[in-house]
């Protein structure tokens, strides 16, 4: 039992570090073009490059 007195407090600040991390990532845009990417990853980059060569 006196295992809990240590796993509680450290319990704690890594749930504190990961919602400080969400709150980062949320301020810093990281999930304001959620369809961007989704789209993005269909287009075909490689036909861009082609057509400059």
């Amino acid at each position: 039992m006196d295992i809990l007195i240590y796993l509680i407090p450290v319990a704690l600040f890594l749930g504190l570090i990961g919602l400080a991390g969400f709150i980062w990532s949320l301020k810093s845009g990281q999930y304001d073009d959620l369809d961007g990417a989704a789209r993005r990853i269909l287009s075909d980059a490689d036909e861009d490059n082609t057509e400059n060569s």
